[in-house]
């Protein structure tokens, strides 16, 4: 499962987040927004487990402003814990462009949320900064690949070839 945030606007209705992330980037509060977005899938995750006694893992994302927070693994842990959660029911998802900015602090924070025992995932793949440096350096789990990244390989069962090679690193 995966934990998608949305604005229901009194007026506009159902505002997708590709039209006010960018407002929260500009104004400081997408960290806000983040924490939010953790605390209520861990209460989810917590009410799911009280009522059917199992839990489905759900994927988060991580801003590309948060994931450089050098207090992340601390903050999202302490989210898990109030919400009597563990890291093996939330996943976090890192978009593949937050690499660029600062490659060794991320690959630093990425490996201390591993060792929290938390499931990274590299989302949108292909999305337009792959580098397979990138996917040899930086310890995650999952790769989602972007849906134009497949598009445009022209992927077919006859001839895989290079998803077959991405998929061959790991």
């Amino acid at each position: 499962a995966e934990a998608l945030v949305r604005w229901n606007h009194p007026e506009r209705g159902l505002i997708p987040p590709n039209l006010f992330i960018p407002l929260f980037e500009r104004n400081g509060q997408i960290s806000s927004l983040d924490k939010y977005v953790w605390k209520k899938t861990s209460e989810s995750v917590r009410g799911w487990i009280d009522k059917y006694g199992k839990s489905v893992p759900v994927s988060v994302n991580i801003s590309r402003v948060d994931v450089y927070e050098p207090l992340l693994p601390e903050v999202l842990e302490k989210i898990i814990t109030d919400s009597g959660v563990t890291s093996k029911n939330i996943y976090l998802e890192i978009t593949e462009s937050a690499y660029t900015r600062d490659p060794e602090q991320l690959i630093d924070i990425v490996k201390k949320l591993k060792e929290k025992g938390f499931t990274i995932e590299m989302d949108d793949f292909g999305s337009g900064y792959s580098s397979l440096n990138m996917l040899n350096r930086l310890p995650i789990d999952v790769l989602k690949l972007d849906l134009k990244f497949l598009e445009n390989s022209k992927i077919t069962m006859e001839d895989p070839g290079l998803m077959t090679y991405i998929m061959g690193i790991a």
